[in-house]
């Protein structure tokens, strides 16, 4: 869990400011809410405009991929029946107007719906959307790099649960499966995995320490240096 460990100790333009960097945080803060809203409806190409053509993305049940790819992937899960959703739940941007980068970070739950032997759920997981940003030569605000911190999860049942019900559940996340896969999104992972997913097992979470790796990556960014976050 969270402690008082100060992980983001340099301070940038991510409050009040002159007005063009209001604006440019502004920005930032547009893209990054653009997934929760374009990739859930499937406006695919107002998903792509949010990222440079060579962005790479990682998701727990599609490990790295380009934004090509990841497009395709996810039409591809969307005809074969995934429902994702996503709950943007605040955003705010650290801006570097030296470097011309910025940090969104996008506080979100995704909410998938599963079936299991014939009972509906949903899985929660609460987490920290980060998209690695930069200015590009039209001056136009896009995302090179998106990783996501892994908070918490778990399951929720749909309608009203009855013994036999649960007890099919706990079957599916039972201790062994669970803990198969990083705490943050193991229900997530079960769930997914049970659908045929192979699970990334090697993503941020506020318990691992890649949560200091993602820093790092995060400082770096904002300091202008090239970084690389297939770890």
């Amino acid at each position: 869990m969270t402690t008082s460990y100060e992980p983001w100790p340099q301070l940038y333009s991510h409050l009040n400011g002159t007005n063009e960097e209001v604006l440019d945080r502004m920005k930032v803060a547009e893209l990054c809410k653009g997934w929760s809203v374009y990739r859930d409806a499937s406006e695919w190409a107002n998903f792509k405009e949010m990222f440079t053509p060579d962005a790479n993305i990682w998701t727990t049940w599609s490990g790295a991929q380009t934004i090509d790819s990841f497009i395709q992937i996810s039409k591809d899960g969307k005809d074969k029946g995934a429902f994702i959703m996503h709950r943007e739940c605040g955003t705010l941007v650290d801006l570097n107007p030296k470097t011309q980068r910025a940090i969104g970070k996008m506080k979100t739950t995704i909410t998938q719906r599963f079936e299991y032997e014939g009972v509906p759920f949903d899985i929660d997981c609460d987490n920290y959307f980060i998209f690695f940003c930069l200015k590009d030569s039209n001056g136009d605000w896009k995302a090179r790099w998106y990783k996501v911190f892994y908070v918490k999860d778990k399951f929720v049942p749909v309608g009203v649960p009855t013994a036999e019900n649960m007890e099919k559940l706990a079957k599916l996340f039972s201790k062994e499966n669970l803990e198969q896969y990083p705490w943050g999104y193991q229900y997530l992972a079960v769930a997914q995995a049970n659908l045929g997913y192979p699970i990334d097992k090697k993503l941020p979470t506020w318990k691992n320490e890649l949560y200091h790796t993602m820093y790092d990556a995060m400082k770096e960014w904002m300091e202008g240096k090239e970084i690389d976050l297939h770890w």
